[in-house]
């Protein structure tokens, strides 16, 4: 059977004489044969050099064909060629002993390179039909760590200055493959270490600029710009918001590029990282008060949206978004309590009545309650027209949403209008100004190309974390420091005690620890806590959130660590910073 159908994928030509002989590419997907990744050199990859191989009218039909196939048959068709993807990166390397070394090293490659060029193009049919299947689908997490991302990074990278593109596997059997010219499997792990990997990139390359200006000033016969290396703020814990503010005003784009350091003044400590920490927890809750009037808190969905009733100029939320970008690009999560929609606007990702139910889910409600209501006397029932009331200061001030709307009724023909544009008031226009101001101040920051690699349920977990706990990861990871090992009686107890915790515990004791209970999207393993002795067992377990270090006293019995520990995360403030 599998001989037959060797023969079969052998005689497939380029050009296809008719379109029933072109369905062929359709059904052999469908034989039990292809989901087994054993065959993929006999059968699976063939089909696809054949599929490439194709005539550009023939391949245009085939990817047609596949935008009416159902998400089921669609997805099937995905996790065939994923599989082959999984399968050559699990054989590991080809040993340098092997006799057939070269052929060998030369099949996978272009097993590889056809299965990854038939997910483009199902990526594509995918993405103009709409998602068949949610663009999840094409992710292959085993990536990270099966290939080294950064290396291929920064090889694609050179290929690009070099303006050597690669060409189309049936022209040029011995290109290089480059997974950076397939983001779309790129998970958000992935994405993430691209980005960190890029800022690194431009962070050394600011530093040799500023190292070769240092050179250059004194053999030049007008002296140049003297920069340092680092952006380094100088701030006031008591006016730490207008410290911040009169100093990132005077920087430009370049210098937003360069490692970020904080130095409080009156105090000696080094920025080693932990300083920044702290410096973005306190700039943030300062910002976030109340009194400054920037943002409106809701309270059934603990998210913050921007004001547009605020004093405030535009370039406090200027700076914001510079803050929101410096923590991205130095590696800080903040706790920004932005719904998603800002994550939307910010990729240019279009806004709907969703976004506001996570926002406000008071107001969504009542508007999906229009759209769901089955009556035809809407106008009766509602008495609604394209004006709605706005508080403002303490008055009642109407907004027309179109040109004379507070003559237009809304009825059952123009309720999603209606909605439409009421959705887009609150979430775009009465704040147009201060998200652009928000926007082109993040993008000054983060202008990567890779940036746009992300949706937007991504970029939100990278600036604000997620909630993927993995304890057993966080265990794993700990070090330990001084007399404190593995073994070690109390650490035993402190683990046998974190782990009997519930979940909302646990959640305390990582902001006990780290200042939020919100997990880095690269993971738990991110969160390597250091766990060093203290000898007085009267104390309670000190954290240093600067550097995720837990001072954990000697303590005789598990009863007492316990109970100690309990205390300590239940009467935590918010924030230790010790």
């Amino acid at each position: 059977m599998i001989i037959s159908f060797e023969q079969l994928l052998s005689s497939l030509p380029p050009v296809v004489p008719d379109s029933e002989a072109l369905r062929l590419y359709l059904t052999l997907p469908e034989c039990f044969l292809f989901s087994d990744t054993s065959f993929y050199i006999n059968l699976i990859c063939p089909l696809a050099a054949r599929i490439i191989a194709l005539d550009k009218i023939a391949g245009e039909y085939i990817q047609l064909w596949w935008g009416k196939l159902e998400a089921q048959q669609f997805g099937r068709l995905i996790q065939i060629f994923k599989n082959v993807v999984v399968h050559i990166l699990n054989q590991g390397p080809v040993l340098n002993n092997d006799p057939n070394y070269q052929q060998e090293v030369s099949r996978r490659e272009m097993c590889m390179l056809v299965s990854m060029e038939i997910l483009r193009k199902l990526n594509v049919v995918n993405m103009s039909q709409g998602q068949i299947v949610p663009y999840r689908s094409f992710y292959i997490p085993e990536l990270i760590d099966k290939v080294d991302i950064r290396r291929d990074y920064l090889q694609w990278m050179r290929e690009v200055a070099m303006e050597s593109r690669l060409c189309h596997p049936k022209t040029n059997p011995n290109i290089q493959l480059f997974f950076c010219n397939y983001p779309f499997v790129f998970d958000a792990q992935v994405k993430t270490l691209l980005l960190q990997t890029d800022a690194v990139i431009q962070m050394q390359q600011a530093v040799e600029e500023v190292t070769r200006r240092h050179f250059l000033t004194p053999f030049m016969p007008v002296p140049i710009d003297n920069s340092q290396p680092f952006l380094v703020l100088f701030v006031s814990r008591s006016t730490i918001v207008q410290d911040t503010l009169q100093q990132l005003a005077k920087y430009g784009p370049g210098d937003f590029k360069k490692p970020l350091q904080v130095r409080f003044v009156g105090e000696e400590a080094l920025d080693a990282g932990g300083v920044r920490k702290e410096f973005f927890i306190l700039l943030l809750r300062r910002i976030l008060d109340p009194q400054y009037y920037m943002f409106i808190y809701y309270e059934e969905s603990r998210t913050i949206w921007f004001n547009d009733l605020s004093f405030e100029d535009t370039n406090m939320f200027h700076l914001i978004g510079i803050l929101c970008g410096l923590a991205i690009y130095n590696s800080v999560i903040i706790d920004l309590p932005f719904p998603l929609a800002l994550y939307k606007k910010l990729l240019e990702e279009k806004i709907t009545l969703e976004d506001l139910k996570e926002l406000s889910p008071t107001v969504a409600r009542g508007l999906q309650q229009l759209l769901d209501y089955d009556g035809d006397d809407v106008e009766e029932m509602f008495g609604l027209t394209f004006e709605i009331p706005r508080e403002r200061f303490g008055e009642i001030q109407y907004v027309q949403l179109k040109e004379r709307g507070n003559e237009i009724a809304v009825n059952k023909q123009n309720r999603q209008e209606y909605v439409d544009l009421y959705v887009d008031f609150l979430l775009n226009k009465s704040v147009h100004d201060q998200f652009v101001a928000f926007s082109q101040g993040f993008h000054k920051v983060c202008g990567s190309k890779i940036l746009a690699l992300f949706h937007a349920q991504e970029l939100m977990a990278m600036v604000v974390g997620n909630e993927n706990y993995d304890f057993d990861e966080f265990e794993k990871v700990t070090e330990y420091k001084g007399e404190y090992w593995r073994k070690h009686p109390t650490i035993q107890m402190f683990w046998e005690v974190f782990h009997s915790l519930n979940l909302e515990q646990k959640k305390k004791f990582l902001i006990f620890l780290t200042g939020s209970d919100r997990v880095p999207i690269l993971g738990m393993k991110s969160i390597r806590m250091i766990i060093q002795p203290m000898v007085d067992t009267k104390y309670w377990p000190v954290a240093h959130v600067c550097f995720n270090l837990l001072d954990l006293p000697k303590y005789e019995d598990k009863e007492m660590l316990q109970q100690k520990l309990l205390e300590a995360i239940e009467h935590n403030a918010g924030f230790t910073l010790v």
